[in-house]
């Protein structure tokens, strides 16, 4: 595998790009090597410039959940590019996807399209405290929901404490309504509650974490949390911009069975075209501007190129048989790694929910929470990557980060993938 061409255009990349990249994960710097870059992709495969093909899992982060360059995807975006790339008016694409993801999501009454899942959720957040006059909100270790300034904040030292700034840039004011907690563990949920009893606008989760690791929900865990938010007045969000159409047509809330009040949405929504979304109740979403007081606002927000690419990929997935498909996928996966996965028991965990999977170099038996993920050997995982990328077999460039399936992956692409993983472990840990 030569890398020729990607390391020249790495290079100039440096002198123009911030790190030579546009965003921090893709420099590959955390799996100790030099990025690919890749100049097309069809079905389930990618192919870098100096025409190296792999098996991907990236999937552009999730949203290509139909595979790379679908035809029907493809073809809607092109007929709408004839007509016009972008109007700043109303048209009727915005009106198709928002029935599409209204009826999917029970608990989405209305929506409203922006740009980005960070955006989704910087607007959710505003729109919750302009609901409940309150200022201070809930996040969880582990659960990223983008680069706004008060999302960007670490954990504090005890129970409930307010956050502290995690990126140069954020103000300790910015920070200070934002309150940091450990995933699944509900007693810590209703302390927090309790102490802050009338001050918390929100609490906002990703369902099933995937920005951290993989981190699963326990039982009962998504339903506890419904009901002391419903107790204390405060406004559930639930993060689905990776979870939403992903999981099920309904997203983890359907997937869990526990409605949130308001829904962020990104990735899968634009079939790959940069789009996000937040919903939700009703009598929330009615604070909205031009209805409401709550202002938010975005020139290209509900572009038609994103809004036919949404409905084209909606289109597929709606009727359920997708799902059924990608189960039948991710089970073939797991199924083909048993044997070596079992050999390898209690030095790296394979963790799956539906079509998102990750490997984990840890000795634990389940992750649970991001203190888990931490004990994780990062320096095994950078050596798998590269062995992986050895054999044809593209996963993202972080320990960090999860893997997904896509329609277009086809068994001999799963078998390949799972000699890769038989073969790049046994480099690994011997």
């Amino acid at each position: 595998m030569t890398a020729e061409k990607s390391s020249a255009l790495y290079a100039r990349a440096l002198q123009l790009l911030p790190g030579g990249v546009d965003s921090p994960v893709r420099a590959f710097r955390s799996v100790g090597a030099e990025p690919l870059f890749m100049k097309r992709g069809a079905g389930a495969r990618i192919v870098d410039e100096d025409d190296n093909e792999y098996i991907d899992y990236c999937m552009s982060w999730g949203p290509l959940i139909l595979g790379h360059a679908d035809p029907d995807v493809v073809r809607a975006v092109q007929a709408t590019a004839a007509h016009g790339t972008s109007f700043g008016t109303p048209h009727r694409f915005e009106v198709e996807l928002a029935a599409l993801i209204t009826g999917s999501f029970a608990g989405i009454e209305k929506i409203r399209f922006v740009n980005s899942g960070t955006e989704a959720v910087m607007s959710a957040i505003r729109l919750a405290r302009g609901f409940t006059g309150r200022d201070k909100f809930i996040k969880f270790d582990g659960c990223y929901h983008g680069h706004a300034d008060h999302l960007l904040v670490a954990a504090g030292s005890g129970l409930a404490t307010l956050g502290t700034p995690d990126s140069a840039g954020v103000t300790a004011a910015n920070a200070g309504d934002t309150i940091v907690l450990p995933f699944n563990d509900l007693g810590c949920v209703e302390a927090c509650l309790r102490q802050h009893a009338g001050q918390a606008a929100a609490l906002i989760m990703e369902p099933v974490p995937c920005n951290y690791g993989l981190i699963m929900p326990s039982t009962d865990y998504l339903r506890g949390v419904r009901e002391l938010c419903t107790r204390h007045g405060v406004l559930l969000i639930f993060d689905e911009v990776i979870t939403g159409f992903r999981l099920s047509a309904g997203g983890a809330q359907k997937y869990f069975d526990v409605r949130a009040d308001l829904t962020t949405l990104g990735k899968i929504i634009g079939g790959g075209l940069p789009v996000g979304a937040y919903g939700g109740r009703a009598d929330i979403m009615a604070l909205v501007a031009p209805d409401g007081p709550v202002y938010q606002a975005g020139t290209l927000s509900g572009n038609p190129l994103a809004m036919a690419a949404g409905i084209a990929t909606l289109a597929k997935l709606v009727p359920g048989a997708a799902y059924a498909e990608l189960r039948g996928k991710a089970d073939f996966l797991r199924d083909a790694l048993r044997p070596c996965l079992d050999t390898y028991r209690g030095r790296c965990l394979f963790q799956q929910i539906g079509s998102i999977f990750s490997f984990c170099f840890t000795d634990l038996e389940r992750v649970s929470c991001v203190d888990d993920i931490r004990t994780g050997d990062m320096r095994r995982f950078a050596r798998f990557h590269r062995a992986m990328l050895e054999r044809g077999v593209y996963l993202a460039p972080s320990g960090y980060e999860v893997g997904f399936i896509s329609t277009a992956h086809t068994e001999d692409d799963l078998l390949r993938t799972a000699e890769a993983v038989q073969q790049s472990l046994a480099a690994v840990l011997g």
